[in-house]
């Protein structure tokens, strides 16, 4: 999901945090890297926003979340500042000269949007703490892997912190849950807790933590966008980790391939054995392009299709929506294909509603995550389901996952 700008490696962008710089450019258009914070219910949710031109009168935007760094696809800046990620059906809208402050606008469906205000605040650190002194005693009591309980979830839940040396925060990590990971936070630590959060164009997260003296643990609170809020506590398990993905979902016996139907982006019905994909391997994906976890997914998608078409793996993607408006679905569908440059084909399954989708796919006993993944060999049997996704935030999560999804490619390929 990140866009790396050629112009230059992430540790110049983040010290370039400290000193905005501020050069008049298309009606005072503030050039710099800055603070931005949106007003959640939790409180200032930070994130950084930098902003620059190409040298030939355009402009470019860029977020970032620690060591992620996230391009905007399109800048507008006649009469006011507009930042859109199509993909996500979301902008930030910041107004005109250099305030920088306006509205976050996430549209979820027909009749309901998320608006929440954002605004540019000047400050050392991501979050305002004060880096420690020097010779002062480690913070390490958050450094490391703990099993977590988020108190409105019955899944199990693996938090990997690890300090960093960034010029605006001294804190990064993820949580993994076996329905995908929560992406890049990025924060600050203080000599009780820390501060994490992470906005990337369609999630908006924050996490609050503090550090339990009498048994080693974490108390913390977690918020997301405006709409949802809950506890979670960790404790230390240098071993802790999550069931396989590969099972946790299970193919229905008896359903055949042809009986799930669907349509392609012209509206004309397909089913997932259609003659063009008889005697292939093939890989379906289960995702929905509101989710930032299935881009993390179908990036890689992607990438694999480039490299094993020509062996005979074919990769389909089966897209639930955020409602039932077909013309939307598709424009959204478009945008995350255009986003990854993903050349294979991606057909409307219904609204992205888990029992729903359960429904109209038939083939697996219950859709529990977006993305999953469906491994079927060359006489259309499936062979193996994998529920959701660790991207590249998780690092070695993320690696082996990959080394696992290839293995099999391999595997089903050999096959006669």
């Amino acid at each position: 999901m990140r866009s790396l700008d050629p112009a230059g490696p992430w540790p110049v962008f983040a010290a370039l945090l400290l000193v905005p710089q501020w050069v008049p450019a298309q009606d005072a258009l503030p050039v710099g890297v800055h603070r931005m914070v949106l007003d959640c219910p939790g409180g200032e949710l930070p994130f950084s926003l930098q902003i620059s031109t190409d040298g030939r009168g355009g402009v470019q935007a860029f977020l970032g979340n620690g060591s992620e760094r996230i391009r905007v696809p399109e800048v507008q800046t006649r009469g006011e500042l507009v930042l859109r990620f199509p993909h996500f059906d979301s902008e930030l809208r910041l107004g005109s000269g250099t305030a920088l402050e306006g509205v976050w606008i996430k549209r979820r469906g027909k009749h309901e949007s998320t608006r929440i205000p954002v605004r540019r605040s000047p400050a050392p650190g991501r979050f305002c703490f004060s880096r420690p002194a020097i010779g002062s005693a480690p913070r390490d009591w958050c450094i490391g892997r703990f099993r977590v309980k988020f108190a409105r979830s019955a899944d199990p839940a693996v938090g990997v912190f690890r300090r960093v040396d960034g010029q605006d925060h001294d804190l990064e990590g993820t949580f993994l849950t076996t329905l995908g990971d929560y992406r890049f936070l990025a924060g600050n630590t203080y000599h009780r807790g820390f501060s994490l959060s992470c906005f990337d164009g369609a999630h908006a997260f924050l996490f609050r933590a503090e550090h339990q003296q009498a048994d080693n643990s974490i108390r913390g609170e977690f918020w997301s966008s405006d709409t949802w809020h809950e506890t979670w506590t960790g404790v230390r398990d240098d071993h802790a980790a999550l069931p396989d993905g590969f099972g946790l979902t299970r193919c229905t016996e008896g359903v055949r391939l042809g009986g799930t139907i669907l349509r392609d982006l012209t509206g004309k019905q397909r089913t997932l054995d259609d003659a063009a994909l008889r005697g292939t391997v093939r890989l379906i994906d289960v995702f929905g392009s509101w989710c930032p976890n299935c881009h993390d997914h179908g990036s890689y998608l992607a990438e694999l299709h480039r490299r094993y078409a020509a062996k005979g793996l074919r990769v389909i993607g089966v897209a639930f929506e955020q409602d039932d408006d077909f013309a939307r679905s598709v424009r959204q569908v478009r945008a995350f294909a255009k986003r990854h440059r993903a050349t294979f084909p991606m057909w409307i399954g219904g609204v992205a509603d888990k029992k729903g989708a359960t429904t109209a796919l038939r083939l697996l006993d219950r859709v529990r995550a977006f993305p999953t993944t469906l491994f079927v060999d060359r006489r259309g049997v499936v062979r193996g389901v994998y529920q959701g996704w660790s991207g590249p935030a998780a690092k070695s999560e993320n690696a082996r996952l990959r080394q696992r999804f290839e293995q099999r490619i391999d595997e089903l390929l050999a096959e006669k």
